[in-house]
């Protein structure tokens, strides 16, 4: 009863911001298009690359657009989803999630559903269009494993930026305005995972791509995809563990959540 309980409570916070937002339609549908600018400008700027270049890295275009096409529909949808987790600054610096503590409801989808920026839809439609596009043009050979990789990819990567995003956000709980910290792993890890591992080297490769796993959003399962072998050397298999991996950043970004609201001190106001 009360897990079906808070089931209605969170449908009926989506459906209020679905509501509120669509209800001016104009203002909506201009946001819609808006927000595409941002992956849009992500797609143009390898693509510019190529203009001066036939190979990025060892990479063609329609390979390297594969990889642009797993990271913008996964972004977009982490965004979409758990983006505007970054306001628990604001929340705890004024005192407001003393209110989302005290309701019958978790924490972190409480603070999801209450302000969810659908109009970051079109940011997740076109990246699946460019994915889409990018596999057409790639001439992927299709067995049932790589389809199905195909669709678990971008949503094993919205995931694991979900867990960056989580992550990032519950620094707040400790040191408040830790904004820009948590913006370069979250934003810079899209930017990181737009192009091929093999552009990066030394330390910094070691860090992003390994350390902290982001060379599992697109260039691995795009290697998978592509029928490639690792130029790094790792072996065929590490281009499936997309999924293993997304559930092991999920599994600590619960953890330090926890702690985090655990930590959380009231304003007292």
């Amino acid at each position: 009863m009360v897990e079906g309980g808070a089931g209605r409570a969170y449908l009926a916070l989506l459906r209020g911001q679905v509501r509120a937002q669509a209800s001016y339609r104009v203002s909506f549908v201009v946001d819609l298009l808006s927000n595409v600018g941002a992956t849009v400008f992500d797609v143009l700027s390898v693509l510019v690359l190529f203009r001066v270049t036939r190979d990025l890295a060892g990479f063609g275009l329609a390979e390297a657009m594969v990889m642009v096409g797993l990271s913008a529909a996964a972004f977009a949808t982490a965004d979409l989803a758990v983006g505007n987790i970054e306001r628990v600054k604001h929340y705890v610096r004024t005192g407001l999630f003393d209110a989302v503590l005290v309701r019958p409801l978790g924490s972190l989808p409480q603070l999801l559903l209450m302000d969810l920026p659908l109009r970051k839809v079109s940011r997740v439609l076109f990246g699946v269009v460019v994915l889409v596009v990018a596999l057409v043009a790639a001439d992927v050979d299709w067995t049932p494993g790589r389809v199905a990789l195909a669709v678990v990819a971008p949503l094993a990567g919205a995931v694991f930026f979900g867990s960056i995003f989580v992550i990032g956000a519950s620094v707040a709980f400790w040191w408040i305005e830790s904004g820009e910290i948590a913006n370069a792993f979250t934003y810079g890890g899209r930017d990181f995972t737009s192009y091929p591992v093999t552009v990066y080297s030394g330390w910094f490769r070691r860090l992003f791509a390994y350390g902290l796993g982001f060379a599992f959003v697109a260039y691995y399962p795009a290697l998978a995809l592509l029928g490639r072998t690792d130029p790094l050397g790792l072996p065929v298999w590490v281009g499936w563990a997309a999924p293993g991996v997304a559930v092991v950043a999920a599994t600590v970004a619960a953890v330090v959540w926890r702690v985090g609201v655990r930590h959380y001190r009231s304003t007292g106001s």
